[in-house]
């Protein structure tokens, strides 16, 4: 018995390492790779080499995010559809590098499944290339693992690994934040890549029907926080958090230990609504547990809101105000954060 017939096979692990060098290539061609420049050698090799061009920052500060997909990926393997999945596992990464206001620049990824399958290895790999792409950062590496006996059929599972730089007197984050300060939401595709241990259950009987917006990847934030970046020179600006599990309560991470979050409450959209039908949860549950239409928050200075509202919905993005920092209180039943009703 040899290593083929034990479940792996070597030869198709080098001709996909082969396929994606290749599209490498003509994205390099084609000028679509950020970053290009700075890599000293990249995919193939047993570790990826990156030149490090610091001189516009002050004090460079590298970041890293990591995470994966979650159970979403079941939906993807049931329908056979693995052409957005490789972008969830990306915009988990980079929207979370950027909260502190970090330039990615580079990312990896973990594939593993039973048996190596390029018609499903593929599309993923080309959707995390495409979305590395839009969020102006390489795909310098990564590993593609076969585990017989771990995976069983068509399963696999995924991670990513995303590198970047922050100059140090440019962090956003709690220390500029102050009280009254406003919250911006930005909207989500749908569920983004969270909550769907809950999702499948809540919609098992009729995936058919819902599997469109089920499977819609998540928003990749990183043009857009480069745009108002540009665009207001810091001014403003305080703080990022990157919606996810745990939907509303992500904010205050973001906010100093004597404030909290005013939250304004806001009509669900057909999907969060549904979803809320379904599992018979409160507002407050829902805002705990899912991102209800907003995927991204920005904290601002009252009188540069309407400014930042405007440069986000000219990229197309729908946004609103959402909260407000407030003092921590006794009224503060949910931990950190409250609603404002009306």
């Amino acid at each position: 018995m040899d290593y083929k017939e034990a479940g792996v096979d070597i030869s198709a692990g080098e001709s996909l390492v082969s396929w994606l060098k290749g599209e490498q290539t003509k994205s390099r061609e084609q000028n679509r790779t950020p970053h290009q420049d700075k890599l000293v050698s990249g995919i193939g090799g047993f570790s990826a080499l990156f030149r490090a061009n610091f001189q516009n920052y002050e004090e460079p500060c590298l970041v890293s995010a990591t995470d994966g997909v979650g159970t979403k990926l079941l939906l993807a393997v049931e329908y056979g559809d693995y052409s957005t999945i490789g972008q969830d596992l990306v915009a988990m990464c980079v929207n979370d590098l950027i909260c502190c206001g970090a330039d990615p620049l580079f990312f990896l990824d973990y594939y593993a499944t039973g048996k190596l399958q390029l018609d499903i290895a593929k599309p993923f790999l080309k959707s995390v290339q495409e979305a590395c792409e839009r969020s102006q950062c390489a795909l310098i590496g990564g590993e593609t693992a076969e585990m017989p006996g771990v995976y069983q059929k068509n399963d696999f599972d995924c991670a990513g690994f995303a590198v970047g730089v922050v100059d140090k007197p440019k962090i956003y984050g709690a220390h500029l934040v102050k009280e009254s300060d406003l919250v911006i939401g930005v909207e989500s595709s749908g569920f983004h890549s969270n909550g769907y241990s809950l999702v499948r259950k809540l919609f098992e009987k009729d995936l058919q029907h819902w599997k469109d917006q089920l499977l819609k990847p998540t928003h990749l934030y990183v043009e857009l926080v480069q745009h108002l970046k540009n665009t207001f020179q810091g001014s403003g600006l305080k703080a990022m958090a990157h919606i996810t599990g745990g939907g509303i309560t992500n904010i205050p991470r973001v906010l100093p230990e004597d404030l909290g979050l005013e939250v304004f409450s806001w009509e669900f959209n057909d999907l969060f609504a549904e979803a809320q039908s379904r599992a018979q949860l409160s507002e407050t549950q829902m805002l705990e547990t899912f991102n209800c239409g907003y995927g991204f928050a920005l904290v601002v200075s009252p009188d540069l809101v309407d400014a930042y509202l405007e440069s986000i919905q000219s990229l197309v993005f729908e946004c609103s105000t959402i909260g407000r920092v407030v003092s921590c209180g006794s009224s503060m039943t949910n931990g950190r954060w409250q609603f404002k009703r009306g």
